[in-house]
Parts: structure tokens; sequence; C-alpha cells
């Protein structure tokens, strides 16, 4: 009965510390705003749930300091890696904000972000804002905890191993990164090309005039302007991206099995 007790112990622990480590490093959970007794309370419920339908019988366990240590370190990198995964997507649209403020001449206007005590880029932070909205409004936080429920499925407690295909997986990732966030911001690179293009047009016929200063401020209302218009669309892009990147977890799982 004590051995059964704590092998039960043991399994609970090492799915609280994956739960966790997701938690600690996903978007929305790992926010500060979030309080921590809220946090924990939240993995301990999943990690109970977690609890009752795996198969605990095929679970080996050895009740050693250097078989805990290790599946600790096992577990802990399973869920960072989890939780990194999906905060790359985040990352690549507060990146295509950065981009698009560089564009409209917003590049040194910087908002504090209370909850990460960080300074950001305002448009970063506005489509980092809007994205986190729209993955509650869609559920996507069900993505992220169904995919840590998945992974106990694919890679049982102390089963993962470091390979190169989660590592290729990862780097893949992120440098797709660069590649969304062009993406993400085009529709607004594409409407400044042509104010650009009026720009050299002006500064040739009429080379007295001090394009720069005088088409400044509107740059920035005409940027003000399409961000206000291309909103239906952004948020529809961000949908897209959210309900899509449940596959890739999934496929990302898989290499980790």
């Amino acid at each position: 009965m004590t051995e059964i007790l704590t092998s039960h112990f043991m399994i609970f622990l090492f799915i609280f510390i994956r739960v966790t480590a997701v938690f600690v490093t996903a978007p929305l959970f790992s926010n500060k705003a979030f309080p921590a007794m809220a946090k924990i309370a939240l993995a301990l419920v999943i990690s109970y749930l977690i609890f009752t339908f795996i198969d605990k019988d095929s679970i080996q366990l050895e009740v050693t300091i250097s078989f805990i240590f290790t599946n600790v370190i096992k577990e802990i990198l399973t869920g960072v890696i989890l939780g990194f995964s999906v905060a790359l997507l985040f990352f690549a649209i507060s990146f295509a904000g950065t981009i698009i403020g560089f564009d409209i001449g917003m590049a040194m206007a910087q908002v504090l972000n209370p909850t990460e005590e960080t300074n950001n880029n305002v448009l970063g932070e506005y489509l980092y804002i809007l994205a986190i909205l729209i993955l509650i409004l869609i559920n996507g936080h069900h993505y992220i905890i169904r995919s840590i429920t998945y992974s106990f499925t694919i890679v049982p407690i102390g089963m993962y191993t470091l390979n190169t295909e989660v590592f290729d997986f990862i780097v893949k990732m992120g440098a797709s990164v660069f590649v969304l966030a062009v993406k993400i911001a085009s529709p607004i690179l594409v409407s400044f090309f042509l104010v650009h293009l009026a720009e050299g047009i002006m500064a040739r016929v009429i080379p007295q005039m001090q394009v720069f200063f005088v088409t400044y401020p509107l740059k920035i209302g005409i940027g003000i302007v399409m961000l206000m218009v291309t909103i239906p669309l952004y948020v529809y892009l961000i949908k897209n991206l959210l309900h899509s990147y449940e596959d890739k977890l999934y496929q990302l799982i898989q290499t980790m099995s």
C-alpha cells in the first residue's frame, strides 16, 4: 500500500512539474497579471485530471535521488519546449507590430507593459494584446491544455529523450517567426510602399520642399487610419494562425516521442 501511494505521489508530482513548466512559458498563463496562486491552483486541477486517466501501471519508477532528479529535468524540459513553441507565435505577432512601427515612424514610441515590467513598441504591444484577446475568445487556451494532455499520451513520464528532431523543429519554428511577422505586417507595408513612392515623386517634382518633415506627421496619421481599417483583417489572420498552430504543437510533441 505504501509503495502504491509513493508511486502515485511521484507520478502526480511529475505531471504537476510538466504542467507548471508550460504555464511558466506559454502566453496568457505566464502573464504576471495572472495571480501566482491561481496558476498553482489551475496547474493542480489540470494535473489531477491528467493523473486520473493516464495508465499509471505502465510507468516505471525508482525511488532514488538520481531517478527523481533526472525525471524532474525531463519534465521541465518537456513543459518549457511546449510553452516556448506557443510563445514563438506571439513573439512573431508582436514583432510584426514593431516592423509596422518602424515603417510609419513610430519606432521610438514605447509603452510600459505593467504586467511584464518592460518597455515595448506601441504597435507591437497593441498586436500582442489583440492576439491574447483573440486567444481567449476562440478558447485558444484550451488548445494549450489539450496539447499538455496529448503530450502525456505520446511522451509518457520519464520517456522524453533529447534528440535532434526536436531542436530542428524548434529552429524551423524560430526561423518562421520572421517570415510570419513580415506576412502579418504586409498589408500596412504594401500600403506604405505607395506612400514612400509618392514621397519620392514629390521630392523629384518639388526639390525645394522638405518632404520628410512635411510628410512625417501625415505618415503617422495614415498609419493609424490603416490600422483601424485593417483590424478586421488582423483579427481574421490571427484567428487562423492560432487555429492552425494546434497542429504544429501536435507535430512537435510527436517529434519528442
